[in-house]
């Protein structure tokens, strides 16, 4: 992988800085919690499935008219989205 500025990390999933302004390199980990997040482990695999099927709902979407943040999937663990507003 790259080295890319970290934007933000979450349980699931890192943000990078995009290749261009108003984009974003979302990274799929393989960590996976339970209980509130008492209990932790590794899932080899899980970021790859996670991805491909966050590519799959995304497109799914978008052949329905339903925008979304998708441009397209980069690589196994990898897609590049637009940078959007999260709605609490």
């Amino acid at each position: 992988m790259v080295k890319r500025r970290k934007i933000y990390e979450g349980k699931a999933k890192i943000l990078y800085e995009g290749p261009e302004p108003g984009t974003l390199i979302q990274y799929f980990k393989d960590d996976a919690t339970a209980f509130n997040n008492e209990k932790r482990a590794v899932l080899d695999g899980k970021g790859v499935l996670n991805n491909r099927i966050s590519e799959y709902i995304f497109l799914r979407l978008g052949e329905i008219g339903v925008p979304t943040h998708f441009i397209k999937r980069l690589n196994m663990r990898e897609q590049l989205i637009r940078e959007v507003e999260i709605v609490p």
